[in-house]
């Protein structure tokens, strides 16, 4: 008998969480702007998921000098750049780079951040008090500045280009995480839950972090945005991925002594820069609209 009434709550449970799901879905279709920012960061995805089969890896990385700025042609369709590489090529695996430091960098600040802010938001007093003033020392460095930093200490290159990245950005995350837990931990179900002898690590896991996952989700959205900006930004300035390998930031930075006679070198990095942050902030504020409660009617 019990058995029978498990599985029938256990059937519940995920009707109302289809029904949730499909509920915001709906609601995040009737923003035309954010329904176009999944859209333009799909393509972004799939392109660069299939970036092998849609352009050969060497165009992108060996250099021939005889072909050297060249602008569009049936050929290159973007042209090549200052050392003869095809810069379609270079577009399409560099989304490879930019959007899995984005995703990485964002997932890694999620999982700390979110132990971190878990623990401060549930538990208060002394720990909060510790664990925010930390977090309030590093976020008194600029981000940008503090990746740079830890970047030029550890060396250039990818894995500690994410580590930086991710040090930079944990803070942000604690503190939002902190204030969605200080918001859910006073309910009732919380209290409910600690009178029936659930341990602190089950009612953070499976009661108050699946009802705090909207703003998390949100805040995650906008924040692959400003990765994937910084990215470039480490790169401009030779701390981030290193060359031949193509990333848009370091096209940019390969480009600006040449951008005056030949402009669509700097246009065509700094478009794909342009559209894969645009397309990820106009998502999550239709997310956020998605998710917000008081705009269910």
């Amino acid at each position: 008998m019990s058995e029978i009434i498990t599985k029938q709550d256990t059937t519940v449970k995920q009707y109302k969480k289809k029904n949730q799901l499909a509920e915001i879905w709906k609601r995040l279709k009737k923003s035309k702007t954010a329904m176009m920012g999944l859209i333009i960061i799909s393509i972004f995805i799939l392109l660069a998921v299939f970036a092998d089969i849609i352009a050969d890896y060497d165009l992108a990385i060996t250099q021939n000098p005889s072909i050297r700025l060249q602008g569009p042609s049936t050929q290159h369709f973007l042209g090549t750049d200052t050392y003869g590489r095809d810069i379609f090529a270079r577009i399409i695996h560099g989304a490879r780079y930019s959007l899995m430091i984005g995703f990485v960098t964002t997932i890694l600040s999620v999982g700390i951040g979110g132990i971190f802010g878990a623990i401060a938001g549930y538990y208060g007093g002394r720990i909060d008090n510790g664990i925010m003033r930390v977090m309030d020392t590093i976020m008194a460095i600029p981000p940008i500045l503090l990746a740079l930093s830890i970047v030029a200490s550890l060396g250039p290159g990818l894995r500690n280009l994410l580590i930086a990245m991710t040090i930079s950005s944990v803070p942000s995350f604690t503190r939002v995480i902190r204030a969605v837990i200080m918001s859910v931990v006073g309910q009732d179900f919380v209290e409910a839950a600690r009178a029936c002898g659930t341990t602190d690590r089950r009612i953070i896991l499976r009661h108050i972090l699946p009802n705090a996952m909207g703003p998390i989700i949100v805040q995650a959205t906008m924040s692959v945005s400003s990765m994937i900006i910084s990215a470039a930004a480490l790169s401009f300035l030779g701390m981030g991925i290193q060359p031949p390998a193509p990333e848009w930031g370091a096209m940019l930075a390969d480009s600006r002594e040449f951008m005056r006679y030949y402009p669509y070198l700097v246009i065509i990095p700094g478009v794909a820069i342009v559209l894969a942050s645009l397309s990820l902030n106009i998502l999550g504020d239709g997310l956020r609209d998605a998710l917000d409660p008081r705009l269910k009617n």
